[in-house]
């Protein structure tokens, strides 16, 4: 289905919550182009990757994000389980599109692995859906995505990716002066986008803790995700989903 096609059914996730902004943001923007339905975490789920929950039953209680047009529910589970409850039994019929995000940090290079953000769109792709993965830089500024968000939810309603894979779209958290535009077709940069280490910590009970540590890594070949973030452009490309 198209931009112009106002029928498009239009399920949309994260793993920051269902109180998350950046869903919010999505939510509101991505009414404009069809019926949306949001099911998403009743609470943080970050790198949370594919997993789903089989060892309990989810819950899943209707939510008002107070957008017109909207339903919402906010669920017990994982953002995979957000899509696949909502597939197989929310929603009244199978989606057009799933848009998880957007995500507050971005889901470029070997990070995207872990990401719940890009898990709930693999789910969607893995159940033959078109679904992208939305997100941008921890910093306060939005300017970028403000501008270029619908431009980029536009061309995931327009563009077919490959079987068994999922738009993955990223914007950067440069002003918007200093944004150089939208660079398609970024591919996935394989190396390292945190370096991470870990401290060594002693509880009250003498027992060693290790906390994790993390350093952005910003150097990357032109043309790849992690390129193009750090070149200031709003990035767009694919990643191939495990069949």
């Amino acid at each position: 289905m198209k931009v112009s096609d106002k029928d498009n059914l239009i399920l949309i996730t994260n793993d920051d919550g269902i109180d998350a902004p950046g869903i919010r943001k999505l939510a509101e923007t991505a009414a404009k182009y069809g019926q949306v339905y949001v099911i998403a975490p009743d609470g943080q789920r970050s790198a949370m990757s594919h997993s789903i929950t089989c060892r309990e039953a989810l819950r899943v209680r209707e939510y008002d994000m107070h957008i017109d047009g909207v339903k919402a529910y906010a669920c017990s589970g994982t953002p995979a389980d957000c899509v696949l409850v909502g597939v197989k039994k929310i929603l009244p019929r199978k989606p057009d599109h799933v848009f998880s995000g957007i995500n507050n940090g971005f889901n470029i290079s070997a990070d995207i692995q872990y990401s719940g953000t890009a898990g709930a769109a693999l789910e969607g792709a893995f159940l033959g859906i078109r679904s992208a993965a939305f997100s941008t830089g921890t910093l306060p500024c939005t300017e970028v995505c403000d501008r270029y968000l619908a431009a980029t939810i536009e061309f995931c309603l327009d563009n077919v990716p490959e079987k068994d894979q999922i738009w993955n779209i990223n914007f950067p958290d440069c002003p918007l002066s200093e944004c150089k535009g939208i660079m398609n077709n970024t591919s996935v940069y394989t190396g390292p986008f945190y370096d991470d280490t870990y401290t060594e910590e002693t509880s009250e009970t003498g027992e060693k803790l290790y906390r994790i540590s993390t350093k952005r890594i910003w150097e990357a070949q032109a043309g790849t995700d992690l390129g193009a973030i750090a070149a200031n452009y709003v990035s767009i490309g694919t990643v191939s989903n495990v069949r």
